[in-house]
Order: structure tokens, then C-alpha cells, then sequence
């Protein structure tokens, strides 16, 4: 009778590995686990976010040509404002629950930024963030140009400043070092104030010297600085003055109305440009895949966690509304979000398929990310290798977008790139197509951000990826939360009840023979 039972058992437990019923087989979907994901990827599409893409266009168009949270003037940050409206009023029309979320921030404005020549032009120039100001009315003096010719260089040594620069206004190209070092040796050398030219085309601003020096610093265009590199000898007057205020900007929070409120997968992308142009790529694309993902889920889908979205202001003031939303949480609060999503520029022109380096696997520089974020690394790799069948490479969590606050309280974070200002290689051009040698996005922080500086396949790809996040993580973040997803705790339990099985029998006839 026992060696019967025993054969019987074993025949038992053959037959249900070979039905596969003891276990699924390793990396078989679970139905359940990815419907939401296999929908929400299904159904958002490019013609979709390109409707909000083409509306932030339309409202930057109708707002001084920009939708930046910081202009020169308190009141002028009607292209910024006007898109906050459009995305709420969408995501009410969608059935979430939005909170429009004021802040403040405290920035330097500008009083005074004018180099004058006398008896001819006058030009802007930008006093560079941490540099002195000049004092009411300006510094007067001679320009003295430092020689840039056949110099990669220039301002960066002190034999650089050879003639006399006592008391006069040194004017000198960018490029070779730091702002700071330029500054530094033209007050060696004895000037009394440092205009540096841009290397490229457009203004210099946005840039900062670090620490304060002994003279004031700003900067000029290429196009300018051209100009007054053929006016050495001429006087000018430079008048670079800035106060502090308070100013309030905005982000946008709408959270689904269903799911656990205790377990919430997070969303976000900032909504803000940068005064030069229209910001269509940066960040109009996040900005866009979201609502479309958002419509496309509805405010009261099937979910196990609640979805939150958000879209921030003033990230372009370094990433003001993160900031201030994760400082205004409480502990309870943080411990209640279980992951960060981040899409900033997701439509590069020459794209690369970047997901931020949860593990740390691709050593570029800051570290793996909170525990959790190389799972949702994972899940972004996986997703563009086995569905879309494009290889990406990982990128560094440089604390440049709204990822950063996130981290930096221990929130498991992830998201995707496309690329910014950074050179394609080409081997990346060999990868993905595109143009080696060329930046990811030429137009990054300039007018030309427009409606004709976005790749729509790589939009899709990257929304399509996206909502596959969304979905999965809004049906489960156990993996993220430390525990085995379901699929492979049943595998584990089907092991363990088949290894029982198999060694029940054999213990009895060991008491057996024993006895």
C-alpha cells in the first residue's frame, strides 16, 4: 500500500508539471497583473499628446512666445499661467480630483541690465547669478578685449590679460573654463568689471559664477559680443542691478478618485518653459504624455493604488515645485507615495532612449537610486527591449529635474530621457539612428523649442512606455515595496506544495524501515 500511494503521488505531481498547473513558467504574464498596462498602452497615442502639444504652442504663441513660470516682470507670466489652467481644466474634464497648488519662491529680478556705448548702442547684458552688482548708474570705463583668436582658452590664464586692463571693463569670450576663474583673473589683472560673450548663438544667460567675486560679471550674446570685440578703447557704461521677491507660482495635482490612497503611484512632469521660446520639447512632451495617459485611464479606473499626476511649476527656476511640494508633506504623507515616475524631454529631435539608472549598473556618476528604483528601471528596459524591441541605456540621476526631491527623502524613483544638450556618439547614431555628432536636442532652452522640434516616434515609444508603468504599478508595487510580485509567490508556493508532495512519501517509508 505504500509503495502504491507513493507511485501514485508521483504520478500525481508529473502530471500537474506537465499540465503546469503547480506553477506558471518562469517570465508568463499574469493576466491580471498587465491588463491595465496592456490597455493604457494600447490606447494612448501621438496624435493624442500632440493636441496638448499643439495647444502649448498656441498658448505660448499667444503669451510673449514662452509659457515660463519667471519673466523680467511680476506679471508676466501669463504664457506659464495659462497653461497651468489647460491642464487642469483637462484633468477635471477627465474626473480627477485637481488641486492647483500656489507656492512661493523667493528670486532675483532684474533692475538693471544695460552696457552702453557712448555715443552709440546700447546692449543687454545679464548679471550672472552669485556675481556682485554694480552700484546705481552703473560702472564707467574702457573696454579692453581679451584676445580670442586661436585661443580654445581665452580669460583663462593670466598672460591672457598682457596689456593693461587698470580700472578699464574686460570683455572676453566664453569657453575653456569657468565663468568664475574669467572674472577672477580680469580682477587680478585689475579691471573693474567682466562682460563674457557667449561661444554660441544667443544670449548667455541662466549661468552662474558660484561664489562672489571682487568685480561684477555678466554676460553678452555671440551677436553682441562680436560687435564690441572690434570696439576696444571705446567707453562704456555696464549697469547691472537685481533685488530679491517673492513671487508665487503653481503645480497642478490630480489624483484618481479610486485605489489605496495609502500606496499611491506618482506621476509627474513640469509644465513650465524657459522664457526663450516655447518649450514644446522641454517639457511640453512630458507634459502632453501625461494628459494623454490621464485621459486615457479616467478619474475612476480599476485600480488597486491610487494615480497621482503632477505637473510642476518653475522647475526651470531649479525644480522650485517639486521642492516645495515633497517640503510641504508630512512623513506619513511621503511614506504614502510608493514610487516617482519622471518624464522631462521625451521627444528630442536626434533622441536617445535614456531610463534613469536605478541600480546604479552604468556607473555614470550619482549613485543607484532609493530602494525600488531599480526595479521601476527594470520595468522601463524590459518594456522597450521585449515590446517595442529598441535598446536603451541608463542616465544619470543628476539632480536636474523633479526626481530630485523625490530621492532625497528615500522615495523610490524612475523615468525617461531623451536627451538635452548632450552630444549623440555614434555608436548611439549606429543604435538608434539620428546623427552622431550633434546635440540630442539643438534647439534645448532656445526659441526654436517649437512644434517642429520633436521625433513623434520617439514620442510615442516614450508613451507608450510610460502608460505601460502606469499601468503595471497601478495594479502592484510590491515588487517595489520589497515583496515578491504575486506571480512569483504562487511559483513559490507551488514549489514548496511539490517538493512536500514528493518528499511526504519517502519520509513515511523511512518511520517505516525505522520501526
Amino acid at each position: 500500500m505504500r509503495a502504491a500511494r507513493r507511485t501514485g503521488v508521483v504520478l500525481l505531481s508529473t502530471l500537474l508539471l506537465v499540465a503546469g498547473l503547480l506553477a506558471p513558467p518562469v517570465g508568463a504574464a499574469v493576466g491580471k497583473e498587465t491588463r491595465l498596462a496592456e490597455q493604457l498602452s494600447r490606447q494612448v497615442t501621438v496624435g493624442g499628446a500632440n493636441r496638448h502639444l499643439i495647444a502649448f504652442q498656441r498658448i505660448a504663441d499667444a503669451n510673449g512666445g514662452n509659457r515660463a513660470a519667471q519673466t523680467a516682470t511680476l506679471l508676466e507670466d501669463t504664457g506659464f499661467r495659462a497653461s497651468v489652467a489647460y491642464v487642469a481644466q483637462k484633468m477635471r474634464q477627465n474626473g480627477f480630483k485637481v488641486t492647483v497648488q500656489d507656492f512661493n519662491y523667493t528670486r532675483e529680478v532684474s533692475l538693471a541690465s544695460s552696457l552702453a556705448v557712448a555715443g552709440g548702442a546700447t546692449y543687454e547684458i545679464i548679471k550672472m547669478a552669485e556675481s556682485i552688482q554694480t552700484p546705481p548708474g552703473g560702472i564707467t570705463g574702457e573696454l579692453a578685449v581679451v584676445p580670442a583668436a586661436g585661443d580654445a582658452t581665452p580669460g583663462c590664464e593670466s598672460t591672457d590679460f598682457a596689456g593693461d586692463f587698470t580700472g578699464k571693463i574686460a570683455l572676453i569670450r566664453r569657453g575653456g573654463c569657468t565663468f568664475q576663474l574669467k572674472g577672477e583673473n580680469a580682477a587680478a589683472a585689475g579691471a573693474t568689471l567682466a562682460v563674457i560673450y557667449n561661444n554660441v548663438p544667443g544670449p548667455l544667460a541662466n549661468v552662474t559664477i558660484t561664489v562672489p567675486g571682487k568685480i561684477p560679471v555678466g554676460g553678452v550674446s555671440m551677436e553682441d559680443g562680436e560687435i564690441l570685440a572690434t570696439m576696444g578703447g571705446a567707453t562704456v557704461t555696464v549697469d547691472m542691478r537685481t533685488e530679491n521677491q517673492v513671487r508665487t507660482s503653481q503645480n497642478v495635482i490630480a489624483q484618481t478618485r479610486t485605489g489605496r490612497t495609502d500606496n499611491v503611484v506618482m506621476a509627474g512632469a513640469h509644465v513650465d518653459s524657459v522664457s526663450a521660446g516655447p518649450g514644446i520639447n522641454d517639457n511640453g512632451s512630458g507634459s502632453a504624455a501625461l494628459l494623454e495617459i490621464a485621459s486615457r485611464l479616467g478619474g475612476s479606473p480599476k485600480t488597486s493604488n491610487a494615480i497621482r499626476f503632477a505637473w510642476w511649476g518653475a522647475e526651470e527656476l531649479g525644480l522650485l515645485g517639486s521642492r516645495a511640494y515633497v517640503g510641504g508633506l508630512t512623513f506619513e504623507q511621503r511614506l504614502d507615495i510608493a514610487l516617482y515616475l519622471n518624464f522631462d524631454m521625451i521627444g528630442s529631435p536626434n533622441a536617445g532612449y535614456f531610463v534613469y539608472d536605478g541600480d546604479d549598473s552604468d556607473a555614470v556618476g550619482a549613485g543607484p537610486g532609493p530602494f525600488g528604483s531599480a526595479q521601476i528601471e527594470q520595468t522601463f528596459v524590459s518594456y522597450f527591449a521585449d515590446r517595442l524591441q529598441v535598446p536603451t541605456e541608463g542616465t544619470d540621476f543628476s539632480g536636474r529635474s523633479d526626481y530630485g526631491p523625490f530621492i532625497a527623502v528615500g522615495i523610490p524613483s524612475g523615468g525617461l530621457f531623451t536627451g538635452a544638450e548632450g552630444i549623440k556618439t555614434p555608436a548611439q547614431a549606429t543604435k538608434w539612428g539620428g546623427t552622431a555628432g550633434i546635440a540630442y536636442d539643438r534647439c534645448y532652452h532656445q526659441a526654436c523649442d517649437n512644434l517642429g522640434n520633436v521625433d513623434r516616434i520617439a514620442l510615442g515609444r516614450n508613451l507608450k512606455a510610460a502608460a505601460w508603468a502606469t499601468g503595471i504599478y497601478g495594479y502592484s508595487t510590491e515588487d517595489i515595496n520589497g515583496v515578491p510580485p504575486r506571480d512569483k509567490r504562487a511559483q513559490l508556493r507551488a514549489n514548496a506544495q511539490r517538493m512536500s508532495l514528493l518528499a511526504a512519501p519517502a519520509d513515511q517509508e523511512h518511520d517505516a524501515a525505522a520501526a
